[in-house]
């Protein structure tokens, strides 16, 4: 029942923030073009609230458009609106689909190297997406976390198909998120940490905000345009992309991204 009162509250004072937001021009779009062959890797984000995939304050994307600057092109890097789960969990298929047959082989499975991430709602699209990819029988690398809001599914629990998972949270205001993650089974996904990031203690700018935002969910937007945050998880990323079977420790990473704040 809190659960379903924090969404209903979730639910309302995101509306508003929709309303009231700014109407952007198309920005630069968080997408790069399909390869013509087969990525070597997935990076699928998921934005939170109403908004879109391509708006250029928002940290997910961001660090999506870093991503594409810098990593191999041969990695495929995308945002979408949580809402467009299926869109994401279609473009993947059809990534991992390399003879174009319609059916994911074991081997296409098994090539498959994906990590999902997400905030707020964004977050909670990101474990629903891994819970469809496990009905396929598809791993994924990693998943992560931050401030993330369940939006009709359960967050909390990560399914068997994830090798690793972190979340990210912050306490205060009427939108905060999920304090913590469990594996749905331990002995096949290691959960990094759940970190907690107190903005009240160490605040960060979010110039880019709308004044909704600033108002109604100061700790949770916080949460969103946090750069040093964002920056400690593209670490973490591209610690996995290097090589799925010599991968760093990264709970050390994460730790960082909450203790060793500016």
């Amino acid at each position: 029942m809190r659960r379903f009162s924090l969404f209903r509250a979730s639910l309302v004072i995101l509306t508003i923030l929709a309303a009231t937001a700014p109407q952007l021009s198309r920005a630069v779009d968080a997408v790069r073009p399909q390869p013509t062959v087969a990525p070597s890797n997935i990076v699928i984000g998921f934005v939170g609230g109403f908004v879109r995939h391509d708006n250029p304050t928002q940290g997910p994307v961001q660090f999506a458009q870093q991503m594409q600057r810098t990593v191999s092109k041969d990695t495929y890097v995308r945002v979408f609106e949580n809402r467009r789960r299926k869109q994401a969990y279609d473009a993947i298929l059809r990534l991992l689909d390399t003879n174009r047959d319609g059916v994911l082989s074991a081997e296409e499975k098994a090539r498959a190297r994906i990590i999902l991430f997400g905030h707020s709602w964004g977050a909670s699209a990101a474990v629903s997406l891994a819970r469809d990819l496990q009905r396929l029988g598809v791993p994924v690398l990693l998943t992560v976390q931050v401030d993330s809001v369940a939006k009709w599914h359960n967050d909390s629990v990560i399914p068997a198909n994830v090798a690793e998972a972190v979340n990210f949270y912050q306490p205060h205001g009427i939108i905060r998120g999920q304090t913590r993650i469990t594996a749905a089974d331990p002995d096949r996904t290691a959960i990094l940490g759940n970190y907690l990031v107190d903005y009240r203690k160490n605040p960060v700018p979010c110039p880019g905000a709308s004044w909704a935002d600033h108002v109604f969910i100061p700790d949770h937007m916080q949460s969103e345009c946090d750069a040093h945050l964002w920056s400690q998880i593209e670490t973490m990323v591209r610690q996995r992309l290097l090589s799925a079977d010599a991968v760093p420790d990264a709970s050390s990473t994460a730790s960082a991204a909450v203790h060793s704040q500016p």
